[in-house]
């Protein structure tokens, strides 16, 4: 029941933009900090940039250009598209030591804007291997569930639930997981859309 319950946390954390530990899901979006310590920036993205003891030096809500780049005072333009959140803090450091001594610097991503972070369709819960895929047209919950190596011997395939984005709102489609891999029956075998989520939870033992 913990794995369960876990599922549907970290679908909810993805799905509405909250952080994934000590968060109660929502149908509004709200996520001043997010928890992506090996999420890639990208462009769009919004940083916030904390110089401690510098607050001249810091900004709070700076996109990501086209380019890639980030303007922070002192430091001039940095590289962040393609890189985490922790290596632009390590540049900007490098950069302000020139003029501030042993400066210390967090960089947050406090909003995931990026076409490739958006266009991307997961499937997470009692999978063999939870994955984050790319979106291609065409594709159905089983093309998802299969890139994650199908379910695992716990899962209970036929509470399967896609959630989607639905302006403000999140739904949830039931999909009946077990008749499609066992039965070809393909009437909850949906298209996915940009953004889905898919889990399948753990059956109760």
């Amino acid at each position: 029941m913990r794995s369960i319950s876990f599922a549907i946390a970290f679908v909810g954390a993805l799905v509405l933009g909250l952080p994934l530990y000590g968060a109660e899901p929502a149908t509004t979006q709200s996520a001043p900090v997010l928890p992506v310590d090996v999420y890639h920036i990208g462009v769009d993205d919004v940083l916030q940039v904390s110089v401690w003891h510098n607050p001249d030096l810091s900004v709070t809500a700076v996109p990501v250009r086209p380019d890639g780049r980030i303007s922070v005072p002192l430091a001039g333009d940095v590289i962040a598209g393609g890189r985490t959140p922790d290596e632009v803090a390590t540049t900007i450091r490098e950069k302000l030591s020139l003029y501030v001594r042993e400066p210390q610097v967090v960089v947050i991503l406090t909003e995931l804007r990026s076409h490739e972070y958006l266009s991307r369709v997961r499937v997470t819960g009692a999978v063999r291997q939870p994955v984050s895929i790319p979106y291609r047209q065409g594709m159905t919950v089983l093309d998802a569930v299969l890139a994650a190596n199908g379910t695992t011997e716990f899962a209970a395939p036929d509470r399967t639930e896609l959630y989607r984005k639905d302006g403000q709102l999140t739904k949830a489609m039931d999909v009946n997981l077990s008749k499609i891999l066992k039965k070809g029956d393909l009437t909850t075998n949906y298209p996915v859309q940009p953004g889905d989520i898919i889990t399948v939870p753990e059956r109760a033992f």
